[in-house]
């Protein structure tokens, strides 16, 4: 048993699912049997009142029928209970009930019962108050030095301080500037009334200011009739602590100073009579109650003070003296008399658990048993070490980090996609001025083998593609069961997708013994989309801007057999020709050569070469694979686009200069609107009647130009989403053609992408030239590094926008050099030729000292050949069967 756990004497719940706050506890002896032993009142929100006298035979009984006193509901939720003397003509003490409009004062009497059943308790109303306003906490004392009673405060959830003597109601007075209600208590020291406002500071309000300023009930009168009516409400002094409180208690002990103690939210204040800190606190935890007592040395105070971390923490002045642990989050604590029983720490939670706990050790009366002595078989351990280094070995190897194969997972999510597009169309929202914007099903099926818990489903497709429903919550999953949804993909951009693809990926929780709550899993699976969601079959086109060539080493597949749902049978002429019609209106055209092995795809966009030429590298991939061809291969043996890709980024980071731009005039227009806002302000407030001088002309025209400006922006913003897509495809084709020309492994194509597409979206913290230009920095003075003096190089360590893209252009044109040279892409570390370095954040150009010897590159003023051969392709305005084996010859 621990040393810091507090000893349970005597504990209870209260009710089902009622809820408590600070001021639902109470301890006095609130039926005056004389005893000097305390009772514990505690109310609730849901109205029950109840009392308790704890009696345990033994520290940590169960709770006893006798111990509870009196149990009543009173219809209304109890905010506070106090006791105090709080009915004239007595100086015995009474209970009173704060409800949310009423306050109450009960007298708790006892009679001494004749059988076995005990005494009886009841309560009986002594008067009670009607509240005009809705009430938030209480306070009580003597005030302005009465003798032999209390009066009460209550304040109000609007900033009103309602005073009663007893039976009547004396004044009320609102505290100025108030916002938000707090604690508040009352010193009879210094007879004033200690808040804290919502401004964070500490505020004291004499009795005597309050009882001689103007009534609260005539609040509504002008400011002129108050200023002859009487005094406004003057604060005595005030504290900045900068931060909520908690509570305030005023503690007057005979051997200890006067003080008022704040509980902030961080900081435990001690305070004097006049506001000054006498000293401070700072806690490393959330406190939630505290309760200051007398402290047995001369001139200190003691304090507990509960935090959310179920701690209470002892401490005299600033000095932790003891700490120990309880079984719940206290809200509120007290300090009474029970049973002969000094200092019994009396705590209250949210949710009714009500504990009296002291603090101390107990001994431990546990004796470890004698064991029995015997011989130690040494074979026996032996084979037990072994089994056990068995089993360490298996669970520590290597693949039980790695992804599990398919058929051990505990739960396996698919997808499958429609192989027709919906009959009627699900598209929502769409941007597609076609006149159909087609959608396709996909049927999504979960498959547990254990419990799954909380399972979470996300599809993600990439914008401008969109999905119907794109989250699903499930419940709880069995062993052996599954799940299924459908939704339907749909082009909602007004511009054709870089990828065709999409990802689901589910997020679940398994249970195990050491952690019921379960540990959080997820699981995933990709899904590919049809080419017939972006684009319809056309008639080909026989002028294009652009066009590239792939050559393979198989004849020519007619179109009948790699694109059935684009041909249709009965037309023969569309074997080895074939136009595709892009929902955005644009047009490409793909034609096989019937006399050689190669395919061209021609277009008026460069970005639009991407989709199609990927679909027919995966078709042609997957029709040589069935027939068990496993030497397919695709090359490019053209001239590498890089003008055209040039103009591609020069747009986009055109529209990304304009954004800058824009931010800075919205930010411009609303410093000036605001100004004007000012002056007008404060002429409307001034008394003496001034010309505006056009100053409202001036404000509702700076209006116009922000709301213009926000919607050019907006334009601007939708107008770098397109042209970032379009980057995007017209990346994909530049890194498909590169690979192709160059034959690279997968390992290198992986790097390429990761060099030429680091960023899914596109921000303006974080932009696309800026992240590839470090990326192709990098490789240039480490795997593609000529020399030691590349390598020796030093870059920037930050990624800023740069001022325009010459330096980038600049590099990828070298980066192409290089590996037209039989440069290789590889990540990893050699000593002998590469260096450690940090990955960069910006780029310095990296110096080429034989520009004169690199192959030229035309297409931005350079190509890169093929086999170290110039070559250039030319455009071709007429279209014949055999077009493609005449193009680009080297």
């Amino acid at each position: 048993m621990s040393l810091f756990k507090a000893r349970d004497w005597w504990s209870t719940v209260l009710g089902e699912k009622e809820e408590f706050d600070q001021g639902c506890l109470c301890v006095a002896d609130v039926d005056n049997s004389g005893s000097g032993q305390d009772k514990i009142i505690v109310g609730s929100y849901m109205g029950y009142l109840r009392i308790f006298n704890p009696r345990p035979v033994k520290p940590g009984d169960e709770i006893q029928p006798e111990d509870l006193l009196l149990e009543v509901q009173l219809r209304e939720p109890i905010l506070q209970v106090e006791v105090g003397k709080f009915v004239s003509g007595t100086e015995g003490l009474h209970l009173a009930v704060l409800h949310c409009r009423k306050l109450c004062v009960y007298a708790v009497s006892g009679t001494l019962g004749n059988v076995e059943h005990g005494n009886q308790y009841q309560i009986k109303l002594m008067y009670e108050h009607n509240l005009q306003r809705t009430a938030c906490n209480m306070t009580y004392g003597p005030f302005g030095g009465v003798k032999g009673r209390d009066l009460i405060c209550i304040q109000s959830m609007d900033g009103m301080l309602m005073l009663f003597e007893q039976e009547s109601y004396a004044f009320g007075r609102f505290l100025p500037g108030f916002l938000l209600p707090g604690p508040l208590t009352y010193s009879s020291r210094t007879d004033s009334f200690i808040t804290v406002s919502s401004c964070r500071q500490v505020e004291s309000y004499k009795y005597q200011v309050l009882a001689f300023a103007t009534d609260a009930d005539e609040r509504q009168e002008t400011e002129q009739q108050k200023l002859s009516s009487g005094k406004r409400v003057a604060v005595d002094w005030v504290l900045n602590i900068g931060e909520q409180a908690l509570d305030i208690r005023v503690v007057s002990f005979n051997q200890a100073v006067s003080s008022v103690f704040v509980l902030g939210e961080r900081n435990f204040f001690c305070l004097k009579d006049n506001g000054q800190i006498r000293f401070m606190k700072k806690l490393d935890y959330s406190p939630s109650c505290f309760i200051p007592y007398c402290s047995v040395k001369e001139g200190t105070i003691n304090t507990l003070v509960g935090n959310h971390s179920k701690m209470l923490n002892v401490y005299q002045d600033i000095t932790l003296k003891w700490a120990t642990q309880l079984p719940h989050i206290p809200v509120s604590v007290k300090v009474a008399n029970l049973q002969d029983l000094k200092g019994v720490i009396v705590t209250l939670t949210d949710d009714g658990h009500l504990q009296c706990s002291y603090l101390g050790t107990d001994p431990s009366l546990f004796q470890a048993p004698r064991v029995d002595s015997r011989e130690i078989n040494y074979e026996e351990f032996e084979a037990e070490m072994k089994e056990l280094q068995k089993i360490i070995k298996e669970a520590t190897k290597t693949q039980d980090i790695l992804p599990k194969s398919e058929k051990h997972r505990d739960l396996i999510v698919t997808a499958e996609v429609s192989p027709d597009l919906d009959a009627e169309s699900q598209a929502i929202d769409s941007e597609v001025k076609a006149e159909a914007v087609p959608s396709v099903t996909v049927k999504i099926t979960i498959q547990s083998r254990v419990t799954a818990q909380k399972p979470n489903l996300a599809v993600c497709v990439q914008a401008p593609l969109a999905v119907t429903c794109d989250q699903f919550v499930f419940d709880d999953l069995e062993p052996d069961s599954s799940e299924t949804v459908v939704l339907s993909v749909f082009l909602k951009g007004n511009c054709s997708p870089s990828e065709l693809e999409g990802n689901c990926m589910v997020s679940y929780n398994i249970p195990t013994e050491l952690n019921p709550e379960g540990i959080p899993k997820v699981a995933q699976c990709n899904f590919r989309l049809p080419l017939r969601l972006v684009c319809s079959p056309a008639q080909p086109s026989k002028a294009a801007n652009h066009k590239i060539t792939i050559d393979t080493n198989k004849p020519p597949i007619s179109f009948l057999t790699i694109f059935p749902d684009f041909v249709d049978p009965s037309e023969d002429d569309q074997a080895n020709v074939l136009g595709f019609q892009f929902l955005t209106g644009s047009k490409t055209t793909l034609l096989a050569s019937k006399t050689s092995q190669r395919y061209r795809i021609q277009s008026d966009q460069l970005e639009d070469l991407w989709l199609i030429t990927r679909e027919l590298t995966l078709r042609l991939e997957e029709h040589f694979k069935k027939q068990n061809c496993k030497d397919f291969a695709c090359t490019f043996s053209g001239s590498i686009p890089l003008q055209e890709y040039f103009e591609l980024i020069d747009r986009h980071f055109e529209l990304r200069l304009n954004a800058e731009k824009f931010q800075e005039l919205l930010s411009e227009r609303a410093v000036q609107f605001r100004a004007i806002e000012r002056r007008l302000l404060t002429r409307f407030k001034d008394k003496t009647p001034a010309p505006l001088q056009h100053l409202d002309t001036l404000l509702e025209g700076t209006f116009r130009e922000v709301i213009a400006l926000a919607d050019a922006a907006e334009e601007n913003q939708a107008n770098v989403f397109q042209a970032f897509t379009k980057l995007k495809s017209a990346t994909h084709l530049m890194i498909m053609l590169i690979s192709l020309w160059q034959k690279l492994s997968t390992d290198q194509v992986a790097v390429l992408e990761a060099t030429f597409l680091p960023l899914a979206e596109d921000t303006p913290e974080l932009g696309w030239e800026e992240t590839v230009d470090a990326a192709i920095s990098y490789l240039l003075r480490t795997c593609l590094s000529k020399s030691s003096k590349e390598q020796a190089l030093t870059l920037s360590s930050q990624l800023r926008m740069p001022k325009d893209t010459s330096r980038l252009k600049k590099n990828i044109t070298l980066f192409c050099d290089r590996l037209a040279k039989g440069g290789r892409l590889s990540l990893s570390t050699d000593s002998a030729t590469q260096q450690a370095t940090v990955m960069p954040g910006g780029c310095t150009t990296i110096p080429e000292s034989d520009l004169e010897e690199r192959t030229v590159i035309p297409g931005s003023t350079a190509t890169v050949p093929s086999h170290g051969q110039i070559a250039k392709q030319k455009s071709k305005p007429g279209l014949s069967e055999d077009a493609a084996e005449q193009a680009e010859k080297p």
